[in-house]
């Protein structure tokens, strides 16, 4: 029997509602935090988001409501499920109605452009000190849609504190909803983010007709890419052979349900990329990443070409079939040498 706990979602997107569905599944209270009143008001009446998940109803335990207080003072976890972006503007708004210890979970992949932060680094510097330890991230191969359809399901939960990462990993788990854990928090949250952008490379590659492969060599170059740059900065590299790294790179290179997936169809079709945020309606973290990412390339001297490339798509203008040829024009390599310098970090430094 699991210890019934009280839960506010912060965000009721596809993910957040899916998640308040396994956790509703699982007994716990969730208050599903949310700014659109008419969305809420029918997650309450009809027990359904159908804004984001049509046809999937809710189980009673979970509650929306449009007031942080309500949604945190009752609290014993607080699960973040908003972009990247919103995490500054919405975890000062949350700060008041804090009273007691809670344990932290984001369940977003991006990386903050500018200060190049992940987001537990970002949520470090916004919650109470006394809390800073007990910040977990959930993430893996996990689209909203399946989850909410109770179809199998595997993630991965890490955290600084592993006694927090299992807690939460108690707090999720179902015969559904599979929990593993992981110590390494910096390669479980760059894995995350790092993936969308190969996604959207992907969604480039089918939208300009290529086949499968060239999204095979997207995902495996695209991987080898994740590696370099996440053991510089401190990642476990056997990270990225699991959930949250290969697992969420194929999930989210090769679904429809992929948003990143999606505008890169749009974009490899030649629409521009106002076009694509425009009609997309939702959060791109792909390509919000892929600067951070550009940036992080340079600052740690990692060579990430398929990210570069996107990047000049992204920023610069340039025609994404030129970008292709230019990427099979590079010069001569050996494969294994990505390998071994991985590999080789881990003892040189």
């Amino acid at each position: 029997m699991k210890d019934k706990k009280s839960v506010a979602m912060i965000g009721a997107g596809s993910w957040g509602t899916a998640l308040s569905l396994v956790l509703g599944d699982n007994g716990h209270t969730v208050r599903l935090w949310g700014k659109d009143e008419k969305n809420i008001a029918e997650i309450n009446s009809l027990h359904q988001n159908s804004k984001y998940l049509p046809g999937i109803t809710l189980p009673n335990e979970v509650v929306g409501t449009t007031s942080l207080e309500q949604s945190i003072q009752e609290a014993d976890i607080i699960v973040l499920a908003i972009p990247t972006k919103a995490m500054r503007e919405v975890i000062p708004q949350m700060l008041p109605y804090i009273k007691k210890q809670k344990t932290f979970v984001h369940v977003s992949k991006g990386i903050e452009p500018g200060t190049l932060m992940r987001i537990s680094e970002i949520m470090e510097e916004e919650i109470p000190e006394s809390m800073r330890k007990s910040i977990v991230v959930l993430s893996g191969p996990s689209h909203a849609e399946e989850v909410s359809l109770r179809h199998p399901t595997t993630v991965t939960v890490s955290s600084k504190k592993m006694d927090e990462a299992e807690l939460v990993q108690d707090l999720f788990i179902n015969h559904n909803f599979r929990v593993y854990t992981n110590p390494d928090l910096i390669g479980v949250e760059i894995g995350g983010a790092l993936k969308n952008i190969i996604a959207v490379c992907a969604g480039i590659a089918d939208g300009l007709g290529f086949g499968d492969n060239a999204k095979a060599a997207l995902i495996t170059r695209g991987l080898a890419e994740m590696a370099r740059l996440g053991t510089r900065m401190g990642a476990n590299p056997l990270t990225f052979a699991g959930l949250t790294g290969i697992g969420d790179l194929i999930v989210t290179c090769t679904s429809v349900h992929s948003r990143n997936w999606r505008a890169g169809n749009m974009l490899g079709k030649g629409h521009a990329l106002e076009e694509v945020l425009d009609q997309m309606g939702m959060v791109v973290e792909g390509i919000r990443t892929t600067k951070a990412a550009h940036q992080l390339s340079e600052k740690y001297g990692v060579t990430m070409p398929i990210t570069n490339a996107l990047f000049k798509i992204l920023f610069n203008g340039q025609d994404a079939k030129a970008a292709v040829e230019s990427l099979m024009a590079r010069g001569k390599t050996n494969e294994m040498e990505d390998l071994i310098n991985i590999l080789a970090s881990q003892y040189i430094e």
